[in-house]
């Protein structure tokens, strides 16, 4: 949760995720979804600010995946068939980069939140002693 309550949305998170599980898994064209949604998630909301950098990253490397296939002459009928390995594992490590920060973020939003909530002043606890 952020000082107005409210936590932090979890879709840049989940399509993150979906990313990295796409491509890892061989479905890297259909990866351009998650893909997309994580940067428009986070360019739209302020508060994913911190994850502008990990979401432009991913971008980048799928988006130069996705160029390089649909720029070759004799394009494989599979974007997972042209990336190479190590293309792939850079857009998995990137997709995996904004899950950890995403999820280092709501963490400390929920410190934050725990740390500002009024201590409770609850009589009950002390209930064996009568004054």
């Amino acid at each position: 949760m952020n000082r107005t309550g409210r936590t932090l949305p979890r879709t840049a998170l989940i399509s993150a995720a979906a990313s990295a599980v796409l491509v890892a898994g061989g479905f890297a064209m259909i990866a351009v979804l998650p893909v997309v949604l994580t940067a428009l998630s986070v360019l739209l909301d302020a508060r994913l600010g911190p994850l502008r950098l990990w979401t432009a990253l991913l971008v980048i490397a799928y988006g130069s995946g996705l160029a390089l296939h649909l720029a070759g002459s004799d394009p494989a009928p599979s974007l997972t068939k042209d990336l190479h390995p190590l293309h792939a594992a850079v857009i998995v490590l990137a997709a995996l980069a904004v899950v950890v920060r995403a999820l280092l973020m709501r963490r400390a939003a929920r410190r934050t939140a725990q740390a500002e909530a009024p201590a409770d002043t609850d009589a009950g606890r002390d209930a064996g002693t009568d004054a």
